[in-house]
């Protein structure tokens, strides 16, 4: 899914993704890697649950809240707290130069 190249001797290095996916300060989707998960208080039966030995032990040990990937619609556990840039809504380019015009 990922391939890295040695930019001094050209060297080519091939790595999963998605197991890189549950290292890291933040939480992230487990299929395509977004920030930009929300946090759900109940399992919705709708969209699918992520399964495997990883999402089991968080949702087993009880260290692990509930997220949900917009972009996959897939619900999983996760232990790691959300992402800051990804928590707080977007500004738009009207809101910005609205900022940036009253600060002057």
């Amino acid at each position: 899914m990922a391939i890295y190249e040695c930019r001094a001797c050209k060297r080519e290095e091939y790595a999963p993704r998605r197991y890189r996916y549950h290292f890291g300060p933040h939480c992230r989707c487990p299929i395509c890697g977004t920030y930009r998960v929300a946090k759900l208080k109940h399992r919705d039966r709708i969209d699918k649950m992520q399964t495997g030995f990883l999402n089991l032990m968080e949702r087993i040990a009880g260290k692990g809240q509930l997220f949900h990937c917009r972009w996959c619609r897939l619900q999983f556990y996760d232990r790691r707290p959300m992402s800051a840039d990804a928590a707080r809504p977007q500004e738009t380019a009207s809101e910005q130069a609205a900022a940036a015009g009253s600060t002057q």
